[in-house]
């Protein structure tokens, strides 16, 4: 067993996996210049492979990804222990530190398959019991009518994508093609002429005036907008994220219903949301950020934004909230603040951002199974370090007295 293992235990190895990684974060960092961030920690380090780009050139060469290299450090370790390390007290301090490190990497396995993060919008007064994904949109289309709900059906952003594809799109508008998204849910076919990841929205008064000679829109928001595909954001844009927008063509029992513009965040302050006539019922069409319902409502008591005496450097935020939670007979108060969040049901609410003028907060929604892991990992190999130094101490004073 043990001449099977020792090549995967070789020092040699650790050196080679080492300097992998290396590369890997630097790449990984150099990456975000030019990618959102999420992008890359999905393709750098949450794979088991990518192609690396080498240089100016466009030449990009297969490399590990974060997940090969925390497997292929796993095994190295332990094989090492199988072939060459003792349970004797002498080494107890070398295993509590490499147990800290095998549950270090675990847990960002952990977290990486399991871990979601959402932000809850919240203005002064007013509640919220649902989170969205900033990183992910969906078409929204609302069914206003009854008296204790909407009925809300959805179409995700992969759909749209996917879809856009299929009808032939390639970056303009087409209209040529299949791809026609149908459900009986729907209460019209949507046929994706142009899916665009991140847009630029225009008003007639500031488009560039090619652009808003080919506006293909005829209904909606179209009539009065145009946009415009712009690069993604990228991860030195500070909090900036990508706002999508698409063109829609609408039918309705092979009935012509138009092409519609549906961006993001609408235009100006006005409602995102676009009625649409169907045998004179009104729905709402809306593209927004990716929504999880909660059984849980959060109600917002009270902002606080601190600052320095003097100065407009932010000193503090908080928010004051009310949690009610039918599903656990929860209903209490709590203050959420930097560096002193609120945990609930295995999630964890965290002080993110406020809105402008301070009339609302932002919470960062984080569920995550392993989130004790890292202090567990960090606790473990201080305390081997403690005891390996404390052997080593007692052995170079042995040796001294002699």
């Amino acid at each position: 067993m043990k001449k099977a293992l020792s090549p995967f235990a070789s020092l040699r190895l650790t050196v080679v996996l080492f300097a992998a990684a290396m590369v890997l974060i630097l790449a990984g960092t150099v990456a975000q210049k030019y990618q959102g961030n999420w992008a890359v920690v999905n393709e750098y380090f949450r794979s088991l492979w990518l192609w690396m780009p080498i240089g100016i050139y466009g030449i990009k060469v297969p490399f590990v990804g974060g997940y090969s290299l925390c497997i292929l450090m796993l095994v190295n370790l332990l094989a090492a222990h199988a072939v060459r390390f003792k349970l004797t007290w002498k080494r107890a301090g070398i295993i509590l530190t490499h147990a800290g490190l095998i549950i270090l990497l675990a847990g960002e396995l952990v977290t990486g398959l399991f871990a979601v993060e959402w932000q809850m919008t919240i203005m002064e007064g007013e509640s919220a019991d649902y989170a969205v994904d900033i990183r992910q949109v969906e078409l929204a289309v609302v069914d206003p009518s009854p008296q204790d709900h909407d009925s809300v059906v959805i179409v995700p952003q992969s759909v749209l994508a996917k879809y856009e594809e299929q009808a032939g799109g390639t970056g303009g508008i087409s209209g040529g093609g299949a791809g026609l998204i149908q459900s009986e849910l729907l209460p019209f076919d949507i046929r994706v002429l142009d899916w665009m990841p991140n847009a630029e929205v225009f008003g007639p008064m500031n488009a560039p005036p090619q652009l808003w000679q080919n506006n293909p829109a005829s209904q909606g928001m179209g009539k009065t907008a145009v946009a415009r595909e712009v690069s993604r954001v990228t991860g030195v844009e500070g909090g900036r994220v990508d706002a999508p927008a698409v063109y829609l063509k609408l039918t309705h029992s092979g009935q012509d219903m138009g092409t519609w513009l549906v961006p993001l965040h609408g235009i100006g302050m006005g409602d995102p949301r676009q009625p649409v006539t169907v045998n004179g019922k009104t729905y709402l069409m809306e593209l927004r950020f990716t929504r999880d319902y909660k059984p849980y409502t959060v109600h917002l008591i009270d902002f606080k934004h601190d600052k320095f005496v003097g100065t407009e450097t932010p000193k503090n935020f908080s928010s004051e909230v009310r949690m009610v939670d039918p599903t656990r007979n929860a209903d209490f108060k709590a203050l959420i603040s930097m560096n002193h969040p609120l945990r609930h049901g295995g999630e964890t609410f965290y002080q993110h951002q406020f809105l402008r003028g301070d009339i609302g907060t932002v919470l960062q929604v984080v569920r995550n199974p392993g989130w004790l892991m890292p202090y567990i990992a960090c606790s473990l190999v201080s305390l081997g370090l403690i005891v390996h130094f404390g052997v080593m101490l007692k052995k170079f004073v042995s040796r001294t007295r002699r």
